[in-house]
This record gives structure tokens, C-alpha cells and sequence, in this order.
């Protein structure tokens, strides 16, 4: 996700109060009174306590989204529907400074990130589908005989979202968008390591004018709530961004429930291949960031680092050597490139792979442990000399750890490079555009950029191949997903 020069300004971590619910237009404790903690991941300290959502919650919010689509929500215009997201995004754009202070609180991204990347982003998403609302229309179509045939463009009905913690605002963001343009009605679970801005975003919904029961947001833990919602037989459509195995058990809540629409947005272990007529320092530089860019924590990550063998050894000095130099410290620092990992489960599995890659023979350039022993920081970490068979070429680590490999030619590194269960994302740098064409097509990707790397804008669909994924979120291919089309045919 490419950053845009910005003026920083001097946030500091706020004091939050605990958090409820949002049920039906209300903020509730859990019907079990339970609640959970969130921690800041850069000090491991306790921000505030969330209430606990689980079964019940989920059906109390489920039947609030139900009477929210047989209410005002059913009989909006499309374009009071547009109104209101166009709100929405005039909130998140003036709590600019407070969202982004707030998700470098629970996440732990460098505070330039928030306000470079992510709220600007988050931003444009709203602002895109809210154009949308009015303008996702049906066809009339000439079929045979005195009939007039045409096509409707209705919501799915109440829509269960599940959004992971690496980029809350944004992913948020990526689900309510095109949902609400099409007129549903939601019940989000956050990831339970990050659900400050989801609340947060929601009370600026209400005063946004969403009516009740349009947004409804239950946190809690993937096992009890998450599953609630995915196998709930009032829920018409799940959608899911998360790692694959999770994927595969909410499709199947989804199937053995009420056989709900389902899209999924999963893991991924994507080639990034540096050819050797590439501009070679534009290559380090994209490759760096599309490792690097979030500590490592991006489903498109270019994990898999293919270098042709020309250039590997100049490409690895010069890649080593940007590694080590990286800033790793307090996220709210302006001049931090690198905070926390998420959480201690998620710094503790990273530092696993390293040692995987330590044993099995991959030669460690950079990095390699953790930083300082307060909260979740892990060095920057090069790993040259990769086989393809090595776990670390092989699974999704999620988080600061670059393995880099050599290739021969085109030929090999197609081979190579698709030589996945996963599909998500690929990357070719080369001057030679045959080549890029070439690869562009060969690739088995959902997206495919070339000289550049996540470049992402909301315009531009996006998903995977294989096992990471089902469906395109952004774009007009959105709109598909929460979406049904009704064909009406009128004798005449």
C-alpha cells in the first residue's frame, strides 16, 4: 500500500474507557456480562476492557439488522444511501488524527503508516462506494416473444462480516462500503486483538445518521462468535478475510448452517521476481517495502523473493543492507519505520520460522531475534540462499522475514513462482515489457503488479486465486458480492 508525503503531527497513545457493543442502535454490555482485554502491543500493557460477544449477542444483533432491512434501511433511496456513507467518510476524515492515534495504539503500526496509508485509504473506500449506491443498476434485456425482461440489483439481506487485525480501518472499510451501497445490513466481528477503531467507526456511523440496527458490531473470539456468526440460519451472506484454514472452517459453518452466500479473502505467499534488466535499486526499494511495509503483517507480502542469478548477489548486498538500517522502535515516534508485531502469539510464531530457517540451511543475513523485551518487536530479518522446499519458502510467516531465492530464467521462476496452494498476489520487475506481459499471464494471481508493489486503490478489484480466496473485494466487482439479481419478465 503505497504512502503519500504528509504532514505529521505530534500524536501521543490515548487513554481509552472500556468499550461496549453496538446492538440495534444501542451500546450494551454482553449478554454474559463477560469481557476481554486488548493490549498495546509496542509495551504489552492493557489499553481497556471490550465486551465479549458470543451466541446470544450474535442473534440479538442478527435480528436487529433483520428489522433494520424491514424498516427505514429497506425503503431508502440509493442515493440517501450514498448521503450517508459520504457522511461517514466526512467523520473518519475529520477524526483523521484520532483514528490513526488509535490504531497505532491496538495494532502497533508506526503512526506514519496510519496517516499516510491507511486512513487515506479507508477514506477513499467510503467515498468510492457511496458514488456506487445509485449507480448499481440492472439491464433491460430483448428476450423472444411479447415480453419485457429486466433485471433488479437487490441486497443479500443481513451480512455477517469477519475483518483480521492487520489493517482494521482499512478492512472495515473494505466490507461497509460496498455492503451498505447495495442496502444491506451488517454485523461486523472485529479481530479481537484490534477492536478499538471498528467501535470507534461505528459511533461515528450513528451520529453519521446510519439508522439502528443498519451497523451492528459484536467483538469477541473467532471459536464462539465468529462461528455464531458464520453458522447463524439468519445470516444470508459471510464475508471473511483471514488465514486459509480459518477460511475453511467458516465456509463450511456457512454450508452446513443455511447454505449463506460466501466470500473469502485469505493467506497468500507471493512471488516477487527481480529480473536482471530491471532498474535494480527500484527493485530493492519495492521489494523492501512490500516485505517490510506493516512489520511484515500483509497477505500480499512478497515472501517469496526470486532474484535472477545475474544480479542475485548485488540484489542481496543491497537488500541486506536497507534491512539492518531500518528503524525498529515506538510507534508513535514520527521517524519509526517498524513497530510491534500484533501480539506476543504473533511475535513468538515469527520467531519460530526464524529458527526454522536457521535449521534448515538458509543463510541469515540480517536480524534473526527479538527487540529489546518489551512488547512484540522482531529484528528485521534476511534470509539468502532459500530452497524452495524450506518453510520459509513454503508458509505464510506474517511478519518481518524475507526470503530470497535464485532463478535461472522466465521458464523456471513461472514454474517456481506458481508452484503454491496459494494465489493471492505476484510482482515482476523488468524494463523488458514482453517480459512483464509474459509473466503478468503466467502468473497464477489474483493481482499482478509490475515495476511496483501494493499498490492498491479502490477502484481496482482485488483477490485470489486457489486457496486465497473467493470473490473481489473493491471496485465494481464488489458490488457482486452483496448482491442478488432478480430477473423480472412482464407479458406485453
Amino acid at each position: 500500500m503505497s504512502t503519500t508525503t504528509t504532514v505529521m503531527p505530534k500524536l501521543t497513545p490515548p487513554k481509552i474507557a472500556d468499550q461496549r457493543m453496538l446492538i440495534g442502535g444501542k451500546w450494551v454490555a454482553a449478554a454474559s456480562g463477560k469481557t476481554f482485554e486488548t493490549h498495546n502491543p509496542a509495551t504489552g500493557e492493557v489499553i481497556c476492557r471490550v465486551a465479549e460477544g458470543d451466541k446470544e449477542d450474535v442473534d440479538r444483533a442478527v435480528k436487529a439488522a433483520r428489522a433494520a432491512l424491514d424498516g427505514p434501511w429497506g425503503r431508502m433511496n440509493a442515493s440517501g444511501r450514498g448521503r450517508l456513507l459520504n457522511k461517514l467518510a466526512d467523520a473518519v476524515e475529520q477524526h483523521r488524527d484520532e483514528l490513526a492515534a488509535l490504531e497505532t495504539l491496538d495494532n502497533g503500526k508506526p503512526i506514519a503508516d496510519s496517516l499516510a496509508a491507511d486512513l487515506p485509504l479507508t477514506i477513499q473506500c467510503y467515498r468510492y462506494y457511496a458514488g456506487w449506491a445509485d449507480k448499481n443498476h440492472g439491464q433491460t434485456i430483448p428476450i423472444d416473444g411479447n415480453y419485457f425482461c429486466y433485471t433488479r440489483h437487490e441486497p443479500v439481506g443481513v451480512v455477517g462480516q469477519i475483518i483480521p487485525w492487520n489493517f482494521p480501518l482499512l478492512m472495515q472499510a473494505w466490507k461497509w462500503g460496498p455492503a451498505l451501497a447495495c442496502g444491506n445490513a451488517v454485523v461486523l466481528k472485529p479481530a479481537e486483538q484490534t477492536p478499538l477503531t471498528a467501535l470507534r467507526v461505528a459511533q461515528l456511523a450513528q451520529e453519521a445518521g446510519f439508522p439502528d440496527g443498519v451497523i451492528n458490531v459484536v467483538p469477541g473470539y473467532g471459536p464462539t462468535a465468529g462461528a455464531a456468526l458464520s453458522g447463524h440460519p439468519d445470516v444470508d451472506k459471510i464475508a471473511f478475510t483471514g488465514e486459509t484454514s480459518t477460511g475453511k472452517v467458516v465456509m463450511k459453518a456457512a454450508a452446513d448452517s443455511n447454505l449463506k452466500r460466501v466470500s473469502l479473502e485469505l493467506g497468500g505467499k507471493s512471488p516477487n521476481v527481480v529480473f536482471a534488466d530491471a532498474d535494480l535499486d527500484a527493485a530493492v526499494e519495492g521489494a523492501y517495502f512490500g516485505l517490510f511495509f506493516n512489520q511484515g503483517q500483509c497477505c500480499v507480502a512478497g515472501s517469496r523473493l526470486y532474484a535472477e542469478e545475474k544480479v542475485y548477489d548485488e540484489f542481496v548486498a543491497k537488500m541486506t543492507a536497507k534491512a539492518k538500517a531500518r528503524r525498529v522502535g515506538d510507534p508513535f515516534d514520527p521517524l519509526t519505520e517498524q513497530g510491534p508485531q500484533v501480539s506476543q502469539e504473533q511475535m513468538e510464531r515469527i520467531l519460530g520460522y526464524i529458527d526454522t530457517g536457521n535449521r534448515e540451511g538458509a543463510k541469515r543475513l540480517s536480524g534473526g531475534g527479538r527487540v529489546g523485551d518489551r512488547g512484540f518487536f522482531v529484528e528485521p530479518t534476511v534470509f539468502a540462499d532459500v530452497k524452495d522446499d524450506m518453510a520459509i519458502a513454503r508458509e505464510e510467516i506474517f511478519g518481518p522475514v524475507m526470503s530470497i531465492l535464485k532463478f535461472k530464467d522466465a521458464d523456471e521462476v513461472i514454474a517456481r513462482g506458481n508452484r503454491t496452494f496459494y494465489g493471492l498476489a505476484a510482482a515482476v520487475w523488468t524494463r523488458d515489457v514482453k517480459k512483464a506481459i509474459r509473466l503478468s499471464s503466467a502468473l497464477k494471481a489474483g493481482t499482478v503488479w509490475v515495476n511496483c508493489y501494493d499498490v492498491f486503490d479502490a477502484a481496482a478489484p482485488f483477490g485470489g486465486f486457489k486457496m486465497s480466496g473467493i470473490g473481489r473485494e473493491l471496485g465494481q466487482y464488489a458490488l457482486q458480492l452483496y448482491t442478488e439479481v432478480k430477473t423480472v419478465i412482464m407479458a406485453t
